[in-house]
């Protein structure tokens, strides 16, 4: 299974945009596949050992540098998810972004 972490400041926003999510992995089969978490960006020590790939929300782009170097001893790529796919909560989005990401 491939583990996915999306965060946000407070952990509420990107809760919202994993519950969307994981309704289109249902839709189209693929739940069982891939796993999607929600959580504040405080927690990221908690799941780095976990993870596959760190979404971060929009709004937290000014720590793209810091989560990447966090993140890059553990081979973890980091990645800001699109503004206006995050502001729809467009769960159809971010799926295809993640499997492009995966190559699949």
């Amino acid at each position: 299974m491939r583990e996915v972490l999306i965060v946000c400041g407070a952990g509420a926003s990107s809760g919202f945009m994993a519950k969307s999510i994981r309704q289109e992995l249902k839709r189209r089969g693929l739940a069982e596949q891939y796993s999607f978490i929600a959580r504040s960006d405080s927690e990221l020590e908690e799941y780095i050992d976990e993870i596959d790939i760190l979404l971060l929300g929009p709004h937290l782009k000014y720590m793209y540098e810091s989560m990447k170097k966090e993140c890059e001893p553990y081979g973890i790529p980091v990645y800001v998810i699109d503004q206006k796919a995050y502001g729809m909560l467009d769960g159809g989005a971010i799926v295809d972004f993640v499997l492009e990401k995966f190559g699949e």
